[in-house]
Protein backbone atom coordinates (compact mmCIF):
# COMPACT_ATOMS: atom_id res chain seq x y z
CA UNK A 1 0.00 0.00 0.00
CA UNK A 2 1.45 3.33 -1.03
CA UNK A 3 1.35 5.87 1.77
CA UNK A 4 1.65 9.63 1.76
CA UNK A 5 -0.08 12.77 2.93
CA UNK A 6 -2.65 14.85 1.17
CA UNK A 7 -3.87 18.36 1.89
CA UNK A 8 -7.41 19.23 0.87
CA UNK A 9 -8.73 22.74 1.38
CA UNK A 10 -12.36 23.73 1.02
CA UNK A 11 -14.24 26.95 1.66
CA UNK A 12 -13.40 30.63 1.29
CA UNK A 13 -9.85 31.90 1.02
CA UNK A 14 -8.36 33.30 4.23
CA UNK A 15 -6.31 35.96 2.50
CA UNK A 16 -3.82 36.65 -0.25
CA UNK A 17 -0.16 35.57 0.13
CA UNK A 18 1.86 38.69 -0.63
CA UNK A 19 4.82 38.69 -3.01
CA UNK A 20 7.96 40.22 -1.54
CA UNK A 21 8.65 43.83 -2.52
CA UNK A 22 5.17 44.52 -3.86
CA UNK A 23 2.58 46.71 -2.23
CA UNK A 24 -0.10 44.52 -0.66
CA UNK A 25 -3.38 44.52 -2.57
CA UNK A 26 -6.41 46.16 -1.05
CA UNK A 27 -7.98 43.41 1.02
CA UNK A 28 -11.08 43.53 3.16
CA UNK A 29 -11.49 40.79 5.78
CA UNK A 30 -13.88 37.95 5.00
CA UNK A 31 -14.84 35.01 7.16
CA UNK A 32 -13.68 31.62 5.91
CA UNK A 33 -14.05 27.93 6.66
CA UNK A 34 -11.20 25.59 5.74
CA UNK A 35 -11.24 21.79 5.94
CA UNK A 36 -7.70 20.50 6.35
CA UNK A 37 -7.73 16.79 5.56
CA UNK A 38 -4.40 14.95 5.67
CA UNK A 39 -3.09 11.43 6.01
CA UNK A 40 0.42 10.16 6.66
CA UNK A 41 2.44 7.35 8.16
CA UNK A 42 4.56 8.26 11.18
CA UNK A 43 7.69 7.08 9.36
CA UNK A 44 7.19 9.95 6.87
CA UNK A 45 5.88 12.87 8.90
CA UNK A 46 4.98 16.15 7.15
CA UNK A 47 7.48 18.90 7.94
CA UNK A 48 4.60 21.08 9.07
CA UNK A 49 0.90 21.67 8.53
CA UNK A 50 0.61 25.15 7.05
CA UNK A 51 -2.63 26.98 7.84
CA UNK A 52 -1.78 30.51 6.75
CA UNK A 53 1.35 31.05 4.59
CA UNK A 54 3.74 33.77 5.72
CA UNK A 55 2.66 37.30 4.78
CA UNK A 56 -0.83 36.29 3.81
CA UNK A 57 -2.74 39.57 3.74
CA UNK A 58 -5.68 39.51 6.13
CA UNK A 59 -6.65 43.17 5.75
CA UNK A 60 -5.09 46.10 3.88
CA UNK A 61 -6.33 49.54 2.86
CA UNK A 62 -3.69 52.07 1.80
CA UNK A 63 -5.41 55.19 3.18
CA UNK A 64 -5.43 53.73 6.68
CA UNK A 65 -8.93 54.98 7.42
CA UNK A 66 -10.31 51.51 8.28
CA UNK A 67 -7.82 50.71 11.04
CA UNK A 68 -6.61 47.47 9.47
CA UNK A 69 -3.04 48.14 10.63
CA UNK A 70 -3.93 47.19 14.19
CA UNK A 71 -5.97 44.05 13.48
CA UNK A 72 -5.40 41.09 15.77
CA UNK A 73 -6.76 37.61 16.52
CA UNK A 74 -8.64 36.36 19.58
CA UNK A 75 -9.95 32.96 20.61
CA UNK A 76 -13.35 32.16 22.09
CA UNK A 77 -11.68 30.95 25.28
CA UNK A 78 -8.42 31.42 27.14
CA UNK A 79 -8.97 28.23 29.18
CA UNK A 80 -10.76 25.74 26.90
CA UNK A 81 -8.89 24.37 23.88
CA UNK A 82 -11.88 22.70 22.17
CA UNK A 83 -11.96 25.52 19.57
CA UNK A 84 -8.52 26.91 20.29
CA UNK A 85 -7.14 28.37 23.52
CA UNK A 86 -5.49 31.80 23.40
CA UNK A 87 -6.18 35.35 24.67
CA UNK A 88 -9.76 36.57 24.26
CA UNK A 89 -8.82 40.25 24.16
CA UNK A 90 -6.03 42.57 23.06
CA UNK A 91 -2.82 41.82 24.95
CA UNK A 92 -1.03 45.01 23.87
CA UNK A 93 2.27 43.17 23.49
CA UNK A 94 5.16 44.63 21.52
CA UNK A 95 6.86 43.00 18.53
CA UNK A 96 8.77 39.83 19.34
CA UNK A 97 10.61 37.09 17.55
CA UNK A 98 8.79 34.51 19.67
CA UNK A 99 5.87 32.84 17.95
CA UNK A 100 2.44 32.86 19.59
CA UNK A 101 0.95 29.51 20.61
CA UNK A 102 -2.70 28.50 20.28
CA UNK A 103 -3.51 25.18 21.93
CA UNK A 104 -6.02 23.17 19.89
CA UNK A 105 -7.77 20.05 21.22
CA UNK A 106 -7.53 17.02 18.92
CA UNK A 107 -9.69 13.97 19.64
CA UNK A 108 -9.14 10.47 18.28
CA UNK A 109 -12.52 9.25 17.03
CA UNK A 110 -12.03 5.53 17.84
CA UNK A 111 -10.74 5.82 21.40
CA UNK A 112 -11.93 9.34 22.38
CA UNK A 113 -8.36 10.07 23.47
CA UNK A 114 -7.70 13.83 23.49
CA UNK A 115 -4.43 15.73 23.05
CA UNK A 116 -3.65 19.46 22.94
CA UNK A 117 -1.54 20.40 19.91
CA UNK A 118 0.23 23.75 19.66
CA UNK A 119 -0.53 25.87 16.60
CA UNK A 120 2.11 28.57 16.16
CA UNK A 121 1.96 31.88 14.39
CA UNK A 122 2.44 35.65 14.36
CA UNK A 123 1.13 38.88 12.84
CA UNK A 124 2.95 41.16 10.40
CA UNK A 125 2.20 44.85 9.86
CA UNK A 126 2.15 46.49 6.43
CA UNK A 127 2.38 50.20 5.58
CA UNK A 128 1.11 52.46 2.79
CA UNK A 129 4.54 53.48 1.48
CA UNK A 130 8.13 52.25 1.32
CA UNK A 131 9.40 55.23 3.27
CA UNK A 132 10.31 53.15 6.30
CA UNK A 133 10.16 49.62 4.95
CA UNK A 134 11.44 48.87 1.45
CA UNK A 135 8.91 46.07 0.90
CA UNK A 136 6.06 47.77 2.82
CA UNK A 137 6.27 45.23 5.66
CA UNK A 138 7.72 45.66 9.13
CA UNK A 139 10.49 43.15 9.73
CA UNK A 140 9.54 42.24 13.30
CA UNK A 141 6.46 40.05 13.84
CA UNK A 142 3.84 40.70 16.52
CA UNK A 143 1.93 38.32 18.80
CA UNK A 144 -1.31 37.03 17.30
CA UNK A 145 -3.44 38.73 19.95
CA UNK A 146 -1.79 42.16 19.99
CA UNK A 147 -3.05 45.32 18.30
CA UNK A 148 0.31 47.07 18.66
CA UNK A 149 1.87 48.42 15.46
CA UNK A 150 4.72 50.81 14.68
CA UNK A 151 4.21 54.20 13.01
CA UNK A 152 6.13 55.27 9.92
CA UNK A 153 6.86 59.03 9.85
CA UNK A 154 3.89 59.50 12.19
CA UNK A 155 1.67 57.46 9.88
CA UNK A 156 0.07 54.29 11.25
CA UNK A 157 0.31 50.86 9.69
CA UNK A 158 -2.44 50.28 7.11
CA UNK A 159 -2.65 46.51 6.92
CA UNK A 160 -2.04 43.21 8.69
CA UNK A 161 -0.75 39.86 7.49
CA UNK A 162 -0.18 36.60 9.32
CA UNK A 163 1.48 33.23 9.36
CA UNK A 164 0.07 30.15 11.10
CA UNK A 165 1.26 26.55 11.13
CA UNK A 166 1.65 23.36 13.17
CA UNK A 167 5.33 22.32 13.30
CA UNK A 168 6.39 18.68 12.97
CA UNK A 169 7.48 18.50 16.61
CA UNK A 170 3.90 19.25 17.70
CA UNK A 171 2.26 16.95 15.15
CA UNK A 172 4.28 14.08 16.63
CA UNK A 173 2.04 14.18 19.69
CA UNK A 174 -0.63 12.48 17.58
CA UNK A 175 -0.25 8.69 17.48
CA UNK A 176 -1.87 6.38 14.92
CA UNK A 177 -5.59 6.94 14.58
CA UNK A 178 -8.25 9.24 13.12
CA UNK A 179 -7.95 12.67 14.73
CA UNK A 180 -10.27 15.66 14.52
CA UNK A 181 -9.99 19.19 15.85
CA UNK A 182 -11.30 22.71 15.32
CA UNK A 183 -9.74 26.15 15.55
CA UNK A 184 -11.75 29.39 15.53
CA UNK A 185 -9.89 32.69 15.34
CA UNK A 186 -11.71 36.02 15.34
CA UNK A 187 -9.99 38.90 13.54
CA UNK A 188 -10.66 42.23 15.27
CA UNK A 189 -9.86 45.90 14.84
CA UNK A 190 -7.72 47.65 17.40
CA UNK A 191 -10.88 48.79 19.19
CA UNK A 192 -12.10 45.20 19.49
CA UNK A 193 -14.66 45.34 16.69
CA UNK A 194 -15.07 41.99 14.95
CA UNK A 195 -13.89 41.92 11.34
CA UNK A 196 -14.07 38.22 10.39
CA UNK A 197 -13.89 34.68 11.75
CA UNK A 198 -11.41 32.13 10.43
CA UNK A 199 -12.44 28.50 11.03
CA UNK A 200 -10.09 25.55 10.53
CA UNK A 201 -11.48 22.00 10.70
CA UNK A 202 -8.79 19.34 11.03
CA UNK A 203 -9.20 15.72 9.91
CA UNK A 204 -5.98 13.70 10.20
CA UNK A 205 -5.64 9.97 9.51
CA UNK A 206 -2.33 8.70 10.88
CA UNK A 207 -0.83 5.25 10.55
CA UNK A 208 2.24 3.71 12.16
CA UNK A 209 3.00 0.60 10.14
CA UNK A 210 6.49 0.23 11.58
CA UNK A 211 5.10 -0.06 15.10
CA UNK A 212 2.71 -3.01 14.59
CA UNK A 213 3.23 -5.02 17.77
CA UNK A 214 2.23 -7.99 19.85
CA UNK A 215 2.62 -6.67 23.38
CA UNK A 216 2.95 -8.77 26.53
CA UNK A 217 2.33 -6.38 29.46
CA UNK A 218 3.45 -8.96 32.04
CA UNK A 219 6.88 -9.26 30.50
CA UNK A 220 9.66 -6.88 29.54
CA UNK A 221 10.58 -8.90 26.47
CA UNK A 222 8.85 -9.55 23.15
CA UNK A 223 10.11 -13.16 23.53
CA UNK A 224 9.06 -13.95 27.11
CA UNK A 225 9.82 -17.16 28.98
CA UNK A 226 6.44 -18.54 30.09
CA UNK A 227 6.00 -21.20 32.75
CA UNK A 228 3.00 -23.43 31.95
CA UNK A 229 2.62 -24.03 35.68
CA UNK A 230 2.41 -27.82 35.35
CA UNK A 231 1.08 -29.35 38.59
CA UNK A 232 1.04 -32.87 39.91
CA UNK A 233 -2.21 -34.21 41.40
CA UNK A 234 -1.15 -36.84 43.96
CA UNK A 235 -4.69 -38.22 44.28
CA UNK A 236 -5.44 -38.64 40.57
CA UNK A 237 -1.76 -39.25 39.78
CA UNK A 238 -1.97 -36.83 36.85
CA UNK A 239 -0.06 -33.81 35.67
CA UNK A 240 -1.42 -30.78 33.80
CA UNK A 241 -1.20 -27.02 33.67
CA UNK A 242 -2.83 -23.86 32.51
CA UNK A 243 -1.57 -20.30 32.21
CA UNK A 244 -3.14 -17.13 30.84
CA UNK A 245 -0.70 -14.81 29.08
CA UNK A 246 -1.77 -11.15 28.99
CA UNK A 247 -1.45 -10.14 25.33
CA UNK A 248 -2.43 -6.94 23.51
CA UNK A 249 -2.48 -6.43 19.73
CA UNK A 250 -1.46 -3.08 18.21
CA UNK A 251 -2.26 -2.69 14.52
CA UNK A 252 -0.46 0.62 13.90
CA UNK A 253 -3.78 2.07 12.72
CA UNK A 254 -5.27 3.23 15.99
CA UNK A 255 -7.11 -0.11 16.32
CA UNK A 256 -9.23 0.75 13.26
CA UNK A 257 -8.54 -2.39 11.22
CA UNK A 258 -11.70 -4.40 10.51
CA UNK A 259 -9.85 -7.57 11.48
CA UNK A 260 -6.42 -8.88 12.45
CA UNK A 261 -4.90 -12.16 11.36
CA UNK A 262 -3.25 -14.14 14.18
CA UNK A 263 -1.16 -17.27 13.63
CA UNK A 264 0.36 -19.53 16.29
CA UNK A 265 3.27 -21.71 15.23
CA UNK A 266 5.02 -24.56 17.01
CA UNK A 267 8.66 -23.80 16.16
CA UNK A 268 10.52 -26.36 18.27
CA UNK A 269 12.84 -28.71 16.42
CA UNK A 270 10.76 -31.76 17.40
CA UNK A 271 7.28 -32.09 15.93
CA UNK A 272 4.15 -31.47 18.03
CA UNK A 273 1.55 -34.03 19.01
CA UNK A 274 -2.19 -34.20 18.23
CA UNK A 275 -2.99 -30.80 19.83
CA UNK A 276 -0.56 -29.07 17.47
CA UNK A 277 1.64 -27.65 20.24
CA UNK A 278 4.03 -29.39 22.59
CA UNK A 279 6.82 -29.17 25.14
CA UNK A 280 9.63 -31.69 24.86
CA UNK A 281 11.79 -33.24 27.57
CA UNK A 282 15.25 -31.74 27.78
CA UNK A 283 16.84 -35.06 26.85
CA UNK A 284 17.05 -36.14 23.17
CA UNK A 285 14.38 -38.37 21.77
CA UNK A 286 10.92 -38.46 20.22
CA UNK A 287 9.03 -40.84 22.48
CA UNK A 288 5.52 -39.92 23.61
CA UNK A 289 6.77 -40.11 27.20
CA UNK A 290 9.02 -37.15 26.45
CA UNK A 291 6.24 -34.89 25.15
CA UNK A 292 3.68 -32.72 26.96
CA UNK A 293 0.90 -31.49 24.66
CA UNK A 294 -0.93 -28.21 25.11
CA UNK A 295 -3.61 -26.12 23.39
CA UNK A 296 -3.63 -22.40 22.51
CA UNK A 297 -6.80 -20.30 22.86
CA UNK A 298 -7.39 -16.55 22.52
CA UNK A 299 -10.08 -14.55 24.28
CA UNK A 300 -11.60 -12.06 21.84
CA UNK A 301 -14.83 -10.08 22.23
CA UNK A 302 -15.84 -12.33 25.11
CA UNK A 303 -15.45 -15.59 23.16
CA UNK A 304 -12.78 -18.29 23.25
CA UNK A 305 -11.01 -18.66 19.90
CA UNK A 306 -8.94 -21.87 19.54
CA UNK A 307 -5.82 -21.66 17.38
CA UNK A 308 -4.48 -24.42 15.17
CA UNK A 309 -0.77 -24.75 14.56
CA UNK A 310 0.29 -22.74 11.50
CA UNK A 311 -3.24 -21.70 10.50
CA UNK A 312 -4.21 -18.03 10.52
CA UNK A 313 -7.30 -17.05 12.48
CA UNK A 314 -9.02 -13.77 11.66
CA UNK A 315 -10.18 -11.78 14.67
CA UNK A 316 -13.12 -9.72 13.43
CA UNK A 317 -14.46 -6.45 14.83
CA UNK A 318 -11.12 -4.93 15.83
CA UNK A 319 -12.50 -1.48 14.99
CA UNK A 320 -15.16 -1.89 17.68
CA UNK A 321 -13.34 -4.02 20.25
CA UNK A 322 -12.50 -2.90 23.77
CA UNK A 323 -9.21 -0.99 23.99
CA UNK A 324 -6.37 -0.64 26.45
CA UNK A 325 -4.00 2.32 26.74
CA UNK A 326 -0.37 1.15 26.88
CA UNK A 327 3.11 2.55 26.40
CA UNK A 328 4.82 0.24 23.94
CA UNK A 329 8.59 -0.30 24.20
CA UNK A 330 10.51 2.32 22.24
CA UNK A 331 7.56 4.73 21.99
CA UNK A 332 7.21 8.09 23.75
CA UNK A 333 3.43 8.39 23.46
CA UNK A 334 0.86 5.87 24.75
CA UNK A 335 -1.31 4.05 22.19
CA UNK A 336 -4.43 1.92 22.27
CA UNK A 337 -4.17 -1.81 21.65
CA UNK A 338 -6.78 -4.59 21.68
CA UNK A 339 -6.53 -6.87 24.75
CA UNK A 340 -6.41 -10.50 23.56
CA UNK A 341 -5.48 -12.81 26.47
CA UNK A 342 -3.89 -16.06 25.36
CA UNK A 343 -4.47 -19.30 27.30
CA UNK A 344 -1.96 -22.16 27.14
CA UNK A 345 -3.76 -25.27 28.41
CA UNK A 346 -1.99 -28.58 29.08
CA UNK A 347 -4.60 -31.38 29.43
CA UNK A 348 -4.24 -33.78 32.35
CA UNK A 349 -2.22 -36.91 31.58
CA UNK A 350 -1.17 -39.84 33.85
CA UNK A 351 2.15 -38.95 35.40
CA UNK A 352 3.30 -42.52 34.92
CA UNK A 353 3.31 -41.98 31.16
CA UNK A 354 5.76 -39.08 31.26
CA UNK A 355 9.41 -38.76 32.13
CA UNK A 356 10.24 -36.57 35.09
CA UNK A 357 12.37 -33.50 34.45
CA UNK A 358 12.30 -30.20 32.59
CA UNK A 359 10.29 -29.67 29.38
CA UNK A 360 10.83 -26.91 26.85
CA UNK A 361 9.02 -25.62 23.79
CA UNK A 362 8.89 -22.68 21.39
CA UNK A 363 5.70 -20.90 20.36
CA UNK A 364 5.65 -18.09 17.80
CA UNK A 365 2.70 -15.69 17.50
CA UNK A 366 2.37 -13.76 14.23
CA UNK A 367 0.15 -10.75 13.53
CA UNK A 368 -1.11 -9.68 10.10
CA UNK A 369 -2.73 -6.32 9.45
CA UNK A 370 -5.01 -6.13 6.36
CA UNK A 371 -3.43 -4.07 3.59
CA UNK A 372 -6.76 -2.43 2.74
CA UNK A 373 -6.81 -0.63 6.11
CA UNK A 374 -6.09 3.13 6.27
Amino acid sequence: MKLGWVLVLAGLVVGVPEAWGQQPPETHPASSNRDIVMSWNRSAMPREVELIPRRTVLAYEATGTLGYGRAFFTCNSSTNSSEGKCPTEDTGEEATSKLSIVQVLFTETRSSMSVDVAVQGSLLRAHATQRCYSDYWESDPYPLSSSVAADCSFQPATGTGAQLHIPEAKIQRLVAGHWKGKLLLTLRKGNGQELAVQEFNFDFTITDHNAVSIYFPQYESATPLVNLDARFDPIQQTIGGRVVVDMCLYDGLGSQASFLGVTARHTSARAPGPTGFALWHETPGNADSQRLDYKVTLKHSGADVPLANGAETELQGIDSARLRLVLLPGMSQPVFCVPTPMTLDMPLVPVSEKQSGVYWGDLKIELRVPTASP
